[in-house]
């Protein structure tokens, strides 16, 4: 493994392999695999389980890593390509990146999408730009529309709830109140299309899922032996439902504009999850979330708390994965 930008890079057999790593490394330390290791971190947006579970899980493999805020006891950094810069900004990526990856042994790199242009954030031409300055082993920490990270964790915690492959598993626009990414709904999508799930993605109007992110998600689940389908029906998508995984994300259909995707989702307070959603789903249903979550807005406190939520076993998961493709990448 060169790098790990994205689960569609990968066919379903390297990946069960990745997973059977994390198993052994969970169930078997190994504490000097990576002495003399040095990973370093640049995220330009906020995290907490992303930077604590790869800081620690380096850690437990014997290695070292340094954490680069831009703009946080460090230069800001300039991200737009022929930028005049004569604004905040002192460096450019076009030096950071390259003289950071010279520092370390592997790079992750948190980069959000910017949120006005909905091709050019599915395109990631921020995260390619990055990934043509890094010469080490290259990590996506979150782009503008994937986040491999969580979606190989998400994948690990329905193995260890033995969840069947052709299982119904439903990912529900939650409410919140404003526009977030599309990066954890596009690779949660795709992660269960790859694993030969039926996805159905329930969303109100406005917030459909782009065609493109579909259309992607459709190829792997053809050739997982798996379905995609996307409905605003919340009974119907509900009805039998397994697995019950709530993201929230801004409207597709006016990407950008931050006053209509205000006014689409002023009527959606209800769209929080809560008991009564789970009336006709499995008896056996579970709950995920990647978090950070609103109580009470996106996800109410009965869920959370309850016996159905395994968001905590998820959050514990984005470590063990996260050293397995350490342990591939540099070992």
């Amino acid at each position: 493994m060169k790098k790990f930008l994205d689960l569609a890079d990968f066919e379903p057999a390297e990946i069960r392999d990745l997973l059977q790593l994390a198993q052994r490394l969970q169930d078997h330390p190994e504490p000097a695999a990576l002495a003399g290791k040095i990973l370093g971190l640049v995220f330009f947006n906020p995290s907490l389980r992303t930077l604590a579970s790869f800081q620690a899980g380096m850690a437990r493999l014997g290695g070292s890593s340094f954490v680069i805020t831009p703009g946080q006891g460090t230069w800001q950094l300039e991200t737009r390509l022929n930028a005049i810069m004569n604004g905040s900004c002192a460096e450019h990526i076009r030096e950071g990146i390259p003289v950071l990856a010279s520092y370390c042994d592997a790079l992750g790199v948190r980069a959000f999408a910017e949120g006005k242009n909905l091709q050019s954030d599915l395109s990631e031409s921020l995260f390619k730009i990055i990934d043509g300055l890094c010469d080490k082993p290259l990590i996506n920490l979150e782009s503008a529309a994937n986040h491999p990270c969580q979606a190989l964790a998400d994948w690990k915690t329905l193995d260890d709830l033995k969840v069947p492959q052709r299982a119904k598993f439903v990912l529900s626009w939650v409410y919140h109140p404003r526009a977030l990414p599309l990066a954890v709904p596009a690779a949660t999508l795709h992660m269960a299309a790859m694993r030969g799930m039926d996805v159905v993605v329930l969303r109100p109007e406005g917030f459909a899922l782009p065609g493109e992110l579909m259309a992607k998600a459709k190829t792997a689940a053809s050739a997982a032996g798996g379905s995609v389908t996307q409905t605003g029906d919340r009974a119907a998508a509900l009805a039998g439902a397994q697995i019950v995984y709530a993201k929230e994300w801004g409207t597709t259909s006016y990407y950008g504009d931050a006053d209509a995707d205000m006014k689409l989702r002023a009527d959606l307070s209800d769209w929080c999850v809560r008991e009564p959603w789970f009336k006709h789903a499995a008896a056996d249903v579970k709950f995920m979330h990647c978090l950070p979550v609103r109580r009470n807005v996106a996800v109410a406190d009965e869920i959370l708390d309850g016996p159905r939520s395994v968001v905590k076993h998820e959050a514990f998961n984005r470590m063990v994965v996260q050293m397995a493709v350490l342990h591939r990448l540099l070992r």
